[in-house]
């Protein structure tokens, strides 16, 4: 059986394009502050950071995401009908087993990391759990399963910590070019002026970039995987009904962040303001009506 995975060397590539991206523009940041304010030591510093953020990033990312959801591993022991979906699925998509990790929440939610297929993590909600029948419940991870299929998890979680890392490095720079301006010669004020204000610019702009970068990422990848998810099981309706009782679902979660919210099925803030456009520009997925119509116009 051909693998349905058909975007997982594209993936592989954009994530590796990301972090050398990320390397060479903190990098570059570094070197424009330290010929602003004449301090060597900025480049340096920049440099390390960029390096060991970048290896950190793609080692350590899920252990990071799976610490702020609060996720706990669970064993075949804890939850047999649970481990069976998951290996019956696998089995068909022809993935290894991941860890299976459960977040102790009642909202309806779920999502995958870790950095290829074969160290990878499946992460659910109590609430999804208790609240889904069987065929939803399948639906549900045979989309997350998706994710590590086309291999975008390591590029999702990566995002987190390179989008984390730049803003607060813009806060830093940010605090270095008002405290350097201060001590700066009066014979330098205008070269090292021009270089501040752009300084200055790159500062404010770079976590704006970070955040359009990682809901473009976003949105593209939860339609792929909801499709690809319903080729899995051969039942679009069983994520459709699924989604609709996510959507439905009010209720809070607790380790909601706004660092991890994209990795998740739906967003574990349940926005209901998709009616304004400037909400919707930034939120972290698709509307799910229009995921929920996708499905039920595929023909499996």
């Amino acid at each position: 059986m051909p693998s349905i995975y058909t975007h997982a060397d594209s993936n592989n590539r954009k994530t590796w394009f990301l972090i050398t991206g990320f390397l060479v523009f903190v990098i570059a940041v570094g070197w424009l502050f330290s010929q602003a304010l004449q301090n060597s030591a900025i480049l340096y510093l920049a440099v390390f950071l960029s390096i060991v953020t970048s290896f950190g990033s793609y080692w350590w990312s899920d252990k990071l995401v799976l610490s702020m959801a609060h996720a706990k591993l669970i064993e075949k022991k804890d939850n047999p009908e649970l481990y069976r979906i998951v290996e019956n699925l696998c089995i068909t998509a022809g993935l290894p087993v991941p860890k299976i990790y459960i977040i102790d929440e009642s909202q309806l939610n779920a999502f995958a990391t870790g950095r290829n297929k074969n160290h990878a993590v499946v992460a659910v909600t109590r609430g999804l759990l208790e609240r889904l029948d069987k065929t939803e419940l399948e639906g549900v991870l045979a989309h997350e399963l998706s994710h590590i299929g086309n291999q975008d998890m390591l590029l999702g979680t990566v995002v987190v910590v390179l989008a984390g890392i730049v803003s607060l490095l813009a806060n830093f720079f940010l605090r270095i070019s008002f405290s350097g301006r201060s001590n700066r010669d009066s014979d330098n004020n205008k070269a090292g002026g021009l270089l501040i204000i752009l300084g200055l610019l790159a500062a404010i702009l770079a976590p704006i970039a970070a955040t359009l970068i990682k809901l473009a990422i976003s949105r593209k990848r939860e339609f792929l995987a909801d499709a690809d998810g319903a080729l899995l099981t051969r039942y679009p309706e069983g994520l459709a009904r699924a989604l609709e009782k996510i959507d439905s679902d009010v209720t809070p979660m607790k380790v909601a962040n706004t660092a991890s919210a994209h990795l998740y099925i739906d967003s574990p803030f349940n926005e209901k303001q998709s009616v304004n456009w400037f909400v919707k520009l930034f939120s972290t997925h698709p509307p799910i009506e229009e995921r929920i119509k996708n499905l039920r116009d595929m023909q499996v």
